[in-house]
């Protein structure tokens, strides 16, 4: 046993910059997919059309996601990531400001490679700042980012309840954001070490990554997702339609549940921490599942918020622990491409949740759909052991011998 490992101030600094980062991403991303409404209003996207709109920009983000796989070959993820994060923030005010459909679809688009690039290259900072800090902080980053989608969704209502146009509601929030995104790039660590030479993977060699030994991690995103994707998209409509709560009843399940991912996440390091990752992600399994079975059976609206509670206590774990993983399984000279990969699944879940559960509903039932993506999370209980022994676990009273090399194929988080 070592004592844990102290970071320098330079990587400190990245930490704190690139939480400010997801931050951000949170804050644009909820501001845009809050006010999808809107921007259909705006430029007359009939409701055929809109699906279309939709697909595209998780598509998109996935192309995004394989461009960065290769351009961090030759540029460290943090430019990278100093590039698009003021992209994403702009095209976010396009989507909201231009004159006519064709170039709202051209900014949409913008906003799907971007950020697919966004989300590659923050996830890739982040495993390889854990990897310098010796201990889990991933979940922290993601708890930023839940913050965010927090902020951005109040912004969203606000400027819905003042009747404000997309423009004046994005135009001061990117004003904002862009000179931020700015200056915090400035503080960016990147590399197995956290250093700021050659950061990541960028002009070095650059070992391959199996695809059939990233597909457990790859299940469990895309599942994680599908989850995820159920309760943005459908539990106002199931607490209103099925469960007969009223419309302003209907829009708290959301919220609770966002409150709750943040909370979970926040804590959620501390819990890796003591217990280990596999520990940890069983557990958030098993309590997502029985929030979905709570919403399944629930006789009531309140019973119903209850189940939607339990989702983001449990959903909110999986995601973060999946990008470690992929880390600590390629190792570091293939950990970026590996998480380029992944996050792939990310865009599939949220492609595939919605569809499924509309259409199960109309064929089936509303209450019999929420049993499937119940199922699909608790597939990853098969696949627990993919992220990491139990045996070894960060932390103070857990540290490994050589706390830096966590990036070995023990896969010990």
């Amino acid at each position: 046993m070592t004592a844990p490992r102290v970071p320098g101030t330079h990587v400190r600094h990245g930490r704190v910059s690139l939480a400010l980062s997801f931050f951000i991403q949170g804050t644009v991303f909820a501001l845009l997919v809050t006010r999808i409404p809107a921007i259909q209003d705006r430029y007359g996207i009939s409701d055929g059309l809109l699906p279309v709109f939709l697909a595209a920009v998780p598509v998109l983000a996935g192309v995004g996601s394989v461009l960065t796989e290769h351009l961090v070959k030759r540029v460290p993820p943090r430019r990278v990531l100093r590039c698009v994060q003021p992209l994403v923030c702009l095209a976010l005010l396009a989507a909201g400001s231009v004159g006519s459909l064709g170039q709202a679809a051209v900014a949409l688009a913008a906003f799907g490679l971007s950020v697919g690039a966004l989300d590659a290259s923050m996830n890739m900072l982040g495993v390889s700042l854990q990897r310098a800090y010796g201990r889990s902080i991933m979940l922290g980053f993601h708890a930023a980012y839940s913050l965010g989608g927090i902020v951005g969704a109040s912004l969203a209502w606000a400027g819905a309840h003042w009747q404000l146009s997309l423009a004046v509601l994005y135009g001061p929030v990117v004003a904002v954001l862009v000179p931020l995104a700015l200056v915090i790039g400035r503080w960016f660590v990147d590399g197995a070490n956290g250093t700021e030479a050659a950061g990541g993977s960028g002009g070095q060699a650059v070992a391959s990554v199996s695809m059939r030994l990233l597909l457990p991690l790859c299940l469990v995103m895309a599942f994680a997702y599908i989850g995820d994707s159920t309760v943005s998209n459908w539990s106002a409509k199931y607490l209103q339609d099925v469960l007969g709560s009223s419309e302003q009843v209907a829009t708290v399940p959301y919220n609770v549940y966002m409150v709750t991912t943040l909370l979970g996440r926040a804590v959620g390091d501390l819990g890796v921490r003591r217990f280990g990752a596999v520990a940890v992600v069983r557990c958030g399994t098993v309590v997502a599942a029985c929030g979905f079975a709570v919403v399944a059976v629930a006789p009531g609206a309140w019973a119903g918020m209850a189940g939607f509670t339990l989702l983001g206590i449990g959903l909110c774990v999986l995601v973060p622990q999946t990008f470690a993983a992929a880390g600590r399984l390629a190792g570091p000279a293939a950990s970026d491409t590996a998480i380029a990969r992944l996050n792939i699944f990310n865009y599939v879940g949220f492609l595939v949740g919605s569809p499924l559960v509309g259409a199960l509903g109309d064929a089936w039932s509303y209450r019999g759909a929420m049993l499937v993506p119940m199922l699909l999370v608790l597939v990853t209980l098969v696949y627990a052991r993919s992220f990491g022994p139990q045996v070894a676990r960060y932390g103070d009273s857990h540290e490994r011998a050589r706390t830096a090399d966590v990036g070995r194929s023990s896969n010990g988080l």
